[in-house]
């Protein structure tokens, strides 16, 4: 018995290929991008190199110098070098081509968010590597070279002087983006400034702690990582508050004595109204007062026009979805005929997730030829 394969079951696997399809190509044009800023960084590899070495060079003592212990390290290191600092400047380009693809799947509200969190991220790390040049590396240095028994000269290779820099570059990069871990942790909902204000002082001994396995075995570097982590985490509380994520008081969100309080309250207020409408009626003869809490019930007449209200409501909201799918499906065929096809693949998207089955199906068809023509 043949199995014949049903336009769904083509059109599923779609989406997904197309996915997979603007990820290469986005990966693709990071690559490109840290390839070109290499090539303009290459000729100035051994420049690059002395500026890198300078506060380990100023450390050392009169008549010492850098050595290298293999016989290609003097062109491979300035090479190595020259590639990590461009993969260092291209950040900001690979961090927008990783938002440009996960952003069609994202909110308005969390587009307007993501996007100062990726320039202050971007702005934080490089402030980050700026402070290990300039505060760190000239202490940690100086007091390394001062240790040094009587009668060792100190000369250090300059392969592993490379890899012990790049490691406190990449260590304090990544610790100045503690704001922004504090305000996403917030603006989730996984915790609230209050709570993270509490665990103050488990957050400056994970600090000191983080400091001692990022950096080199010496109590300076340890140091001067912890403190401004310490700093940082202040300044995200600070900032966090304006990026609580607000809803509705619930139940859940009250203290359990208030819970019960308030159940209780309405348990009493339910007794007393279904007592009073047993006892007597909420009519005042004297003034044909009526309490407006009473529940009257609806005549069939009435329920009728309400259910009418309410099926016509909803025709409408129905009504405005299609004419805005409808709307999408035009201006796809626009950015198509301008030759704009990633703006047409973000609109398919938008379609696939508001649209009924037939301007899904039309969806996925378009995203096929896109597809094809790539």
């Amino acid at each position: 018995m043949s199995v014949q394969n049903t336009p769904d079951t083509t059109t599923k696997e779609q989406p997904l290929v197309s996915h997979l399809i603007e990820l290469r190509d986005r990966v693709l044009r990071m690559v490109l991008v840290v390839m070109a800023v290499f090539l303009v960084l290459f000729p100035f590899a051994n420049d690059l190199y002395s500026a890198i070495a300078g506060p380990m060079r100023a450390a050392l003592p009169e008549g010492s110098t850098m050595i290298s212990t293999k016989p290609i390290d003097p062109f491979l290191i300035p090479f190595k070098l020259s590639l990590q600092l461009a993969i260092f400047i291209a950040v900001p380009f690979i961090l927008y081509q990783f938002w440009a693809f996960v952003a069609p799947g994202l909110y308005k509200h969390e587009k307007r968010l993501v996007i100062p969190l990726l320039i202050s991220s971007t702005m934080l790390f490089y402030l980050g590597m700026a402070f290990a040049y300039f505060v760190v590396f000239p202490l940690v240095f100086t007091f390394l070279a001062g240790t040094a028994p009587e009668g060792v000269e100190v000369a250090t290779d300059m392969g592993s002087y490379l890899d012990f820099v790049m490691t406190l570059f990449f260590a304090f990069g990544v610790a100045f983006e503690v704001p922004i871990a504090t305000i996403i942790l917030v603006w989730m909902g996984i915790t609230t400034p209050e709570k993270l204000r509490h665990k103050r002082p488990f957050v400056i001994v994970g600090a000191f702690v983080l400091g001692m396995f990022l950096t080199p075995p010496d109590v300076i570097s340890q140091t001067l990582l912890a403190l401004p982590m310490w700093v940082l985490f202040e300044l995200g509380l600070i900032f966090s508050k304006g990026f609580v994520n607000r809803r509705p008081e619930t139940s859940d969100d009250l203290p359990d004595g208030a819970v019960t309080a308030q159940a209780g309250a309405g348990m009493e207020g339910s007794a007393e109204k279904q007592q009073e409408d047993v006892v007597g009626s909420d009519i005042d003869p004297a003034s044909d007062y009526v309490d407006p809490d009473r529940f009257v019930p609806m005549t069939d007449d009435e329920m009728e026009a309400e259910m009418d209200a309410i099926d016509a409501l909803e025709q409408a909201e129905g009504d405005a979805e299609v004419d805005s799918v409808k709307d999408k499906l035009e201006q796809v065929k626009e950015y198509r005929d301008s030759g704009d096809v990633d703006s047409a693949r973000e609109l398919l998207y938008e379609i696939l997730e508001e649209g009924n089955p037939d301007q899904r199906l039309v969806a996925r068809n378009i995203l096929a030829q896109l597809d094809s023509d790539d």
